[in-house]
């Protein structure tokens, strides 16, 4: 009944060799989150294992087989923190201050203070 690692190895090993399965749990409950990864050592490997098993059945639950997409920078769960693009990030601060320099000519501490009272 219950997919797990061992199921999704044996399920996939067909199509070539496997790196690393892993099924993702939930960090607030600890139970799984409803879908896992397979990664192949060879691209073409599982190319073939997404023709073959995308709408298949393991034990009644269809699978929805995708090329998983790389995190992009700076997104939440990402390995890449936020601030490892110093460039990017200035650029984009610079681009919210358009506009606003008046603001930010007087001391912040002035600012805060003006627009609490």
């Amino acid at each position: 009944d219950k997919v797990d690692q061992n199921l999704l190895h044996a399920a996939f090993i067909p199509f070539g060799d496997i790196k690393d399965v892993s099924i993702p749990l939930d960090f607030k409950t600890g139970k799984h989150r409803g879908f896992g990864f397979v990664e192949f050592e060879e691209k073409e490997d599982a190319a073939e294992a997404l023709d073959n098993m995308h709408n298949a059945e393991i034990n009644g639950r269809v699978l929805s087989v995708n090329f998983a997409q790389p995190n992009r920078k700076g997104q939440l769960n990402s390995k890449q923190p936020v601030w490892a693009d110093q460039d990017a990030y200035q650029a984009k601060l610079d681009e919210s201050q358009v506009g606003h320099e008046e603001e930010n000519a007087d001391d912040p501490m002035e600012q805060l203070e003006a627009r609490a009272a």
